[in-house]
């Protein structure tokens, strides 16, 4: 009877322990299916989130596989480059455009360094914001997205890309914004997608969008997953997109893209030469009011003579090289020397002239007269004397330059090895 009892009551005891640890796993998977509706993943509990360094994980691979099962997505960005675009824009395009189904960009107003600099040091807080300052403001980032576009080659690629983005625009599948309360350096991307479990994602970090930003060069931005962080961050953006002094300026790049290189309307071949030759001429007038000319040789030039010498000595100073081209007998050799005496009294550069044999003793005279410092050496013994001319002959100045058309000839190579050679 004992035996009995006993059994009986660890019976009851096991039954009962059985029925507690039913209703503590019960409990365990309400949890987990709570966590789960909320789009927090089992598996990412307690894990440290993904890191995009563009080394070993590029942030534009993770937001283009995002972007493509997403239907709206919310950028703030320190910098936004037109030609970058192209990166994100092929998902975007499939999107249906208008509110609730578009990328809404926000950029941020950058100071320029030397403001930048000032405000660090505390010499400068910046005026407080007003009509007239956002206006101000607006004008000059228009500016700066217009030089973005003189910058660099064009490609094909980058043409398709400004089209494309221009396009976006007008169909509202992008609308970009200024945000000029402040200066705004914030690199969010935020996107959404009709999915109970997880409507949103965001990522945070250093990335602006640029092609080096998003791909190229190292950064670092972390994957944003738990809801109610990306709606912090969402509500944050909402509050700057809203902003009295955040200005919609999608209708200015349009017409910037529009008036660019990359526009789809077709410009007359004669505008297209005269706008070259306006600028053309706008750096020679500039070029006019620097580049004093020595004395002893400036009273030897003709008033046109002189205009050339100021330009030539401007376009050897910013491009590191100018021709010198004119009919017989107008004074090409003068200006020449005369732009060599310039380089002398403004950098301290030696010259190389390199001519035919036969005007060796021509610049040698020219040398002496004019107090250059120079070393002349012929077309024909370039391949010897060369390597033995000393590094302070920086300016290489080459008369009848035509005798070195040949680029598969050892004179040219030669003396296109010292010319290259850095000052």
């Amino acid at each position: 009877m004992l035996h009995d009892a006993t059994f009986c009551y660890f019976f009851r005891y096991e039954k009962r322990g059985f029925f507690i640890l039913l209703l503590v796993l019960s409990v365990m998977v309400r949890m987990l299916s709570q966590l789960a509706m909320r789009g927090e993943a089992v598996y990412k509990l307690g894990a440290m989130p993904q890191i995009f360094d563009n080394i070993d994980q590029h942030l534009h691979t993770a937001l283009c596989q995002t972007l493509a099962v997403s239907n709206r997505s919310d950028f703030c960005v320190g910098y936004f480059n037109l030609r970058g675009w192209r990166m994100l824009d092929s998902s975007i395009n499939e999107w249906g455009g208008g509110e609730g189904k578009q990328c809404r960009l926000l950029v941020g107003m950058q100071r320029p360094d030397k403001d930048q600099l000032r405000a660090t040091l505390g010499l400068s807080t910046g005026p407080e914001i007003d009509t007239a300052t956002a206006v101000r403001k607006r004008r000059e980032l228009a500016k700066a997205f217009q030089a973005q576009l003189t910058v660099g080659i064009p490609t094909n690629e980058d043409e398709k890309g400004l089209r494309r983005l221009a396009e976006q625009i007008r169909k509202q599948k992008v609308v970009v914004k200024l945000f000029l309360r402040h200066p705004l350096h914030a690199k969010l991307y935020l996107l959404f997608r009709p999915e109970p479990v997880n409507p949103s994602v965001g990522f945070l970090g250093s990335s602006n969008l640029t092609m080096s930003g998003l791909s190229k060069q190292g950064e670092l931005n972390v994957d944003v997953l738990d809801r109610d962080a990306v709606a912090k961050l969402s509500a944050w953006f909402e509050d700057r997109w809203k902003d009295q002094f955040c200005v919609d300026i999608s209708a200015e790049l349009v017409k910037i893209i529009e008036e660019s290189w990359a526009g789809e309307r077709l410009i007359a071949p004669y505008h297209i030469y005269v706008k070259m030759a306006y600028h053309l001429s706008c750096e020679a007038q500039d070029s006019l009011r620097g580049h004093d000319i020595p004395a002893d040789i400036g009273d030897r030039l003709f008033e046109f003579q002189r205009r050339a010498v100021k330009i030539a000595a401007h376009h050897l100073e910013k491009r590191g090289g100018v021709l010198i081209g004119d009919v017989v007998g107008l004074g090409k050799t003068l200006m020449a020397t005369a732009v060599a005496k310039v380089v002398q009294e403004t950098n301290n550069k030696s010259t190389l002239i390199l001519c035919p044999v036969n005007l060796v003793p021509m610049w040698e005279n020219y040398r002496d007269d004019y107090g250059l410092q120079a070393k002349v050496v012929p077309f024909s013994q370039v391949t010897t004397k060369l390597q033995d001319v000393p590094a302070r002959f920086q300016l290489v100045l080459i008369d009848e330059s035509h005798n070195l058309r040949n680029r598969q000839g050892q004179r040219y190579a030669a003396s296109s090895t010292r010319s290259r050679q850095p000052a």
